[in-house]
């Protein structure tokens, strides 16, 4: 039985480009918001957003997203956990040093008063 929906491109199909909805949801989301950013800048004449990819009757940046997301034109890659919890241990160490007086060279024992009126 095919079920008939308003959506075109049905979510089903777009379901089976990424690995969960909510892939799907923030993957068209981004993409959505830089569709409408390149719209937005047009009369600007700057050329840093991407142009929709697809022709669409639709005028909306979301259904735009929607069918780039079924033709292949958008793609997305995970971060490895690995590299989330390097960057996590870097940023944790950064915090330490800073605190500790180390990325300025100075000592934290030592604090400046000022000068003292005599």
């Amino acid at each position: 039985m095919v079920r008939s929906t308003l959506m075109d491109p049905p979510i089903e199909q777009l379901l089976d480009k990424v690995d969960s909805k909510f892939t799907l949801v923030v993957l068209g989301a981004l993409r959505a918001r830089q569709i409408n950013a390149y719209y937005n800048s047009l009369g600007e004449g700057l050329g840093r957003i991407v142009p929709p990819q697809v022709t669409s009757v639709s005028g909306k940046p979301l259904s735009i997203a929607f069918e780039e997301i079924a033709a292949d034109k958008v793609a997305y890659e995970r971060a490895l956990e690995e590299e989330e919890h390097a960057e996590d241990r870097a940023m944790e160490e950064a915090m330490e040093a800073a605190m500790a007086g180390g990325a300025f060279g100075e000592d934290p024992a030592v604090v400046d008063e000022g000068p003292t009126a005599s």
